[in-house]
């Protein structure tokens, strides 16, 4: 049943889009540019069977949500998987699913490194995360407010986040704390300088001043 609702919605949209105007067809699928060509190539794919795969993750809605979490706020690898760059060569840490989960090490030439890091990168105008509906950043704060009134809901208390430091909030969400030497785990990190934030290239016309944001340098005092 999953199958057959998911294809007729999914056609359903293409159609929509042709109709639209939001589909361009070029080089070999070009003759699909009028509608009698693009509904007969569609005609098949109605009776065709669709394979829609569904089911329950293992370890409950948690697992799910850390497994996500890992690719949306960050960018390909992290920095403890980086053993080692020297040479020219960048070493780091992989998990070999073929062979029962092992962990092994890779070396590669910084500048293969460099290509495989960029296939990771999402492209100028893209986003990782785009909220729709009442909470897309354009409405959020109307529709929210539009929400609780029609739900009978008292406005919410102002967050006491808002007043801590990002490294409080931070050691509280995580139990780690941006303070602490990551080598060591011993010696605590001052701040001893602000670096301003440079933007790179220049602009075709003049914009309103902005704050840049600041970079810390530390200071291990272990």
């Amino acid at each position: 049943m999953l199958s057959r609702l998911f294809r007729r919605r999914f056609l359903e949209a293409l159609q929509q889009a042709f109709d639209a105007g939001n589909l361009q067809f070029f080089s070999a699928l070009e003759p699909l540019r009028t509608r009698r060509a693009f509904l007969r190539y569609l005609a098949p794919l109605r009776s065709a069977k669709w394979v829609v795969y569904s089911k329950a993750p293992f370890d409950g809605p948690e697992q799910v949500l850390r497994y996500v979490a890992r690719y949306t706020h960050r960018v390909a690898i992290s920095n403890d998987r980086l053993l080692d760059i020297e040479h020219g060569r960048v070493s780091f840490s992989w998990k070999d699913y073929r062979d029962n989960n092992q962990r092994k090490t890779m070396a590669l030439a910084a500048e293969e490194f460099i290509r495989r890091f960029l296939m990771h990168v999402v492209p100028k105008g893209f986003q990782r995360i785009r909220h729709y509906g009442f909470l897309a950043n354009r409405c959020r704060g109307r529709k929210l407010a539009l929400s609780r009134q029609l739900l009978r809901m008292p406005p919410p208390e102002p967050s006491c986040c808002l007043n801590k430091d990002y490294r409080q909030r931070f050691e509280e969400l995580t139990g780690r704390s941006l303070t602490q030497c990551p080598v060591c785990k011993q010696g605590e990190m001052l701040v001893i300088e602000v670096l301003p934030g440079t933007r790179p290239g220049r602009r075709k016309y003049p914009v309103p001043h902005r704050p840049f944001a600041v970079r810390p340098a530390f200071m291990d005092t272990s």
